[in-house]
């Protein structure tokens, strides 16, 4: 779930985006030396009875190569996916965030590590963190591909980010305007498209 307040509505983006061009933020060499970065720091975390969740959907390109940099690492965490949601249609954030779908494992006395696309106004990670820890995670970490510091709404912050992220509204890599973009191997940003 991206937490991106000038998110376009579905209306907005769809034909006014279609042939954008995309300017690039992070390229994918630096994307993918900072995983192995981040991999290293989790590992000397020592997490234990380790669980990955991912939160749908911006984050699932970033999870993936995570989880398989973690195996490379010799670590084994098994993997769920949550669905939250502080906009449904909206362009701002509600703030108040929903479980659109939920984890089936139970974390109880287990090791838990979230992965989100971007720490922004920290509601939806905020929810989440708490959420776990009150089904009984034993610790949860929260690691984030971008963070935009200046955003908070909430006190939270991530044990893990990879970069951070100047005021823009960021696609690629997992992330989109209106579910166009999330292929593309770097993160980027459409120029003119607003901050």
């Amino acid at each position: 779930m991206t937490e991106q307040d000038t998110a376009p509505t579905a209306a907005e983006a769809g034909s006014a985006y279609e042939n954008a061009h995309v300017e690039v933020l992070i390229d994918a060499e630096a994307i993918a030396g900072r995983n192995r970065q981040l991999v290293n720091e989790i590992v000397a975390a020592t997490p234990e009875k380790l669980i990955v969740i991912a939160v749908l959907k911006g984050s699932f390109v970033f999870a993936a190569d995570l989880i398989r940099t973690m195996h490379a690492a010799g670590l084994a965490p098994e993997v769920e996916f949550i669905t939250l949601s502080s906009y449904r249609d909206a362009r701002v954030s509600s703030g108040q965030v929903t479980v659109l779908r939920d984890i089936e494992t139970d974390v109880r006395g287990r090791d838990v590590l979230l992965i989100d696309d971007i720490l922004e106004s920290g509601r939806t990670l905020a929810f989440a963190k708490d959420l776990l820890a009150a089904r009984g995670a034993r610790r949860v970490m929260v690691c984030v591909l971008l963070e935009k510091p200046h955003k908070r709404a909430v006190q939270i912050e991530a044990d893990f980010v990879g970069f951070e992220c100047p005021d823009y509204f960021v696609v690629g890599y997992g992330m989109d305007v209106s579910h166009a973009f999330r292929q593309l191997p770097f993160i980027g940003y459409i120029p003119d498209a607003g901050k």
